[in-house]
C-alpha cells in the first residue's frame, strides 16, 4: 500500500439543520443549515441534529457528512458576482480551508475529532441549490466547475467541533483521485477509455459505476435535466 501523504486542516464550522418547506411546490429541504456551539455526535448516520428530506439521494451511511471547502465560495463569486454568499449557504455540515476535491481520492480515512470516516463519493448537485440561490443555473454551474464538496462515510462515531483536526491516516487508493473522477463524470463523459480506467477502482459509487457502464454500453451520456433543473422549469442538458 502507498504510504499516505501528509494531509491535514482544521474544521472552521459545524452545521446542522432541519427539514422544512422550500421548493417551488413545497417540496422539503433541509439545505438551510446552522452554525453549532460545541461538540456533535458523530454518527454512522451522519451528525446529531441534522436531517435528509429525500434519502434516496441525501444521508445515509455513504452520504453522512457533507465536507464542502470555504475557499469554494470565493470561485462561485466570481462566477456569480451578483449573488452575496457566506460559508453555510450549499447546506454543509463541515467547513474548512486548504483541502479540495483535488487533494483526495475516494476511499481516504480521516480521523476528525476523535472519530474515524471515509470519503465515499462526491456531491452531485441538485436543484435545490437553484433555490437556494434564486439562480436557474446555480446547481449547474457548481457541477461543471467541479466545485461540489464531498461525502464521508462513517467509520468510527465520535464527535466533532470547531477546531476539531482533520488528518488523513490511510489512502488505500491513491489511483482513485476525486477531481479526475468527477471530471470523467461531468466535464469530459464520454473519454471512453478513462472511463474503463475508472471501472477498475474497486470502490467507485455504485451509482456512478452504472452511469460509466452505461455510457459504455451506449456511446451516450444519460441526460441530467431533472437532476439540475427546477420543478416547473426545463434546461437543456
Amino acid at each position: 500500500m502507498v504510504k499516505a501523504p501528509r494531509l491535514a486542516t482544521e474544521i472552521d464550522q459545524v452545521f446542522v439543520g432541519q427539514i422544512d418547506a422550500f421548493g417551488p411546490r413545497g417540496e422539503p429541504s433541509a439545505i438551510r443549515k446552522s452554525p453549532v456551539a460545541g461538540a456533535v455526535q458523530v454518527t454512522t448516520l451522519g451528525l446529531a441534529g441534522d436531517e435528509q428530506a429525500d434519502q434516496r439521494v441525501h444521508g445515509g451511511a455513504e452520504k453522512a457528512i457533507h465536507h464542502f471547502p470555504a475557499e469554494h465560495y470565493d470561485a462561485l463569486q466570481r462566477l456569480c458576482p451578483e449573488l452575496r454568499l457566506q460559508v453555510g449557504q450549499v447546506g454543509e455540515n463541515l467547513s474548512s480551508q486548504g483541502l479540495t476535491e483535488k487533494d483526495l481520492c475516494l476511499g481516504d480515512v480521516f480521523s476528525l475529532g476523535d472519530s474515524v470516516v471515509q470519503v465515499s463519493q462526491g456531491r452531485q448537485p441538485c436543484w435545490k441549490l437553484n433555490v437556494r440561490f434564486q439562480r436557474p443555473d446555480m446547481a449547474r454551474i457548481i457541477q461543471q466547475h467541479g466545485v461540489t464538496g464531498w461525502y464521508y462515510r462513517v467509520i468510527r462515531e465520535g464527535e466533532v467541533y470547531s477546531g476539531a483536526a482533520l488528518q488523513l491516516i490511510e489512502r488505500p487508493y491513491p489511483a482513485a483521485g476525486l477531481d479526475a473522477i468527477q471530471h470523467v463524470l461531468h466535464r469530459d463523459p464520454m473519454n471512453l477509455e478513462a472511463i474503463r480506467q475508472l471501472l477498475d477502482i474497486p470502490v467507485l459509487p455504485a451509482s456512478w459505476r452504472k452511469t460509466f457502464e452505461k455510457r459504455l454500453a451506449t456511446g451516450l451520456k444519460e441526460s441530467d435535466t431533472r437532476r439540475l433543473s427546477t420543478p416547473g422549469q426545463h434546461t437543456e442538458s
